[in-house]
């Protein structure tokens, strides 16, 4: 069974929840604070904003 498809609107908990070797994933592209309690209402795309984490690409690798 597939998983839904990752989008930048979902939260950072919405992802993890649907994939949870995404934690690997957003730590190795420098998101450390997963646990912080705005990372259960942050979307991927302000994430990687306040990150400075090249969107497209990180979209890319959680997909794949």
């Amino acid at each position: 069974m597939n998983s839904p498809k990752i989008s930048p609107e979902m939260t950072i908990a919405e992802v993890i929840k649907i994939k949870p070797e995404a934690v690997k994933i957003l730590k190795d592209h420098g998101m450390h604070c997963l646990g912080c309690s705005i990372s259960t209402a942050e979307s991927l795309r302000a994430a990687a904003e306040v990150h400075g984490i090249e969107l497209e690409k990180l979209i890319s690798v959680l997909n794949s």
